[in-house]
């Protein structure tokens, strides 16, 4: 797709500032890296070959008769037995000496009728964001060759508790900060233009429901409904989008007599045509300031409300909810020091881009 000359401009002013580029690039590697978290972190192979049949089990259920086991539940791939089922094609010698027949089997040693070697391709770390370790010693446990590291209080895999955290902040940020920015701009562009009784209507409601407690609102709800990934986000863009209003409206208040806006309405171009054609791109310079102030705050207040228990679900991999641990086992410095740094780095790489961003749409701002 080719950009247009403004577009290009932005582009290179923005890879002209070295520091938000390549932090562009780094959060796009730990972002995408992130995205596809199960095939990096998983209690469940990412394929198994049993019989001559491929499945997958990191997107399909499939219960231990699968595998030639004795139980309907989901197979728990980790179990020495069902590694057995699987390498050896289901036979029944695995409910005896399941070790020692993986053990034959990768020597070539084994012998049987009817046995159909098997395998299964595992994620470079064997666990979920919600696996108990099978490591012996008191939680949390420091770091070692199986756990890089460590576990947490309840032996689960800090590794794979910050990949899966990762994305789900920054999924939670922008599609909170995506979703006010569109309500808030589009109500700071009405009041702007507009102006006159619908503007102070507007700002007085405006007023009153940012002086509402989110956080009150937010514990008063959870007290009532169950917790869940999307209602904290429903509720974060409910008391969120007010953040945009004022600058948008200020921009808009400035830009609606100016020669181009007049001349656009005595040509009978419609007024939403003028408001989001013509005014918005230039009120993108203060629009796009504010914006890593959004996303940097949605994935504070996600933590802070992880953090005081009444965030997400105690089982979901939460980075907040790291830190509550980190703060109640100091004997455990490695909780700390992974919390500080995944926050440090991740909201330090956002500033910068946002920052590249802001001087991108500036017409005033060029990089030598």
């Amino acid at each position: 797709m080719r950009l247009s000359p403004l577009n290009q401009r932005r582009w290179n002013n923005f890879c002209r500032n070295r520091r938000a580029f390549w932090s562009l690039i780094l959060f796009s590697v730990l972002f995408g890296i992130s995205l596809f978290a199960e095939f990096l972190a998983n209690d469940k192979p990412i394929l198994v070959s049993y019989r001559g049949e491929l499945r997958m089990p990191i997107f399909s259920f499939y219960p231990e008769t699968a595998f030639g086991g004795d139980f309907q539940t989901e197979a728990i791939y980790r179990d020495p037995e069902v590694q057995c089922l699987i390498a050896s094609g289901g036979m029944e010698d695995c409910f005896d000496d399941p070790e020692g027949i993986i053990e034959a089997i990768g020597a070539g040693t084994y012998q049987a009728e009817d046995f159909q070697e098997g395998w299964a391709i595992w994620p470079p770390i064997p666990y979920s964001y919600r696996t108990t370790v099978d490591r012996p010693g008191a939680a949390p446990l420091p770091p070692n060759g199986q756990n890089w590291l460590g576990t947490d209080d309840t032996k689960r895999d800090v590794v794979a508790r910050v990949i899966y955290g990762f994305r789900l902040s920054i999924l939670f940020a922008l599609i909170v900060t995506a979703a006010s920015s569109v309500i808030g701009v589009i109500a700071g562009a009405v009041q702007g233009f507009f102006g006159g009784r619908l503007d102070l209507v507007m700002q007085r409601v405006i007023e009153i429901w940012g002086a509402t407690p989110g956080l009150y609102v937010i514990i008063i709800m959870f007290s009532i409904f169950q917790r869940s990934f999307w209602m904290l986000v429903i509720i974060s863009i409910i008391f969120g989008w007010t953040a945009l209003v004022g600058v948008v409206r200020a921009e808009f208040l400035r830009a609606r007599n100016l020669e181009y806006v007049r001349a656009a309405r005595a040509l009978g171009v419609s007024d939403w045509t003028i408001m989001f054609r013509h005014m918005l791109p230039n009120a993108m310079v203060a629009t796009v300031t504010i914006l890593p102030f959004l996303v940097t705050g949605s994935i504070g207040g996600l933590a802070s409300l992880d953090f005081l228990g009444f965030g997400l679900p105690s089982s979901a991999p939460s980075l907040g909810e790291l830190t509550l641990q980190a703060k109640q086992n100091l004997q455990a410095p490695w909780l700390a020091f992974t919390a500080f740094f995944t926050f440090a780095i991740m909201l330090s790489l956002l500033v910068f881009i946002f920052e590249g961003v802001r001087d991108a749409f500036d017409p005033r701002k060029t990089f030598s």
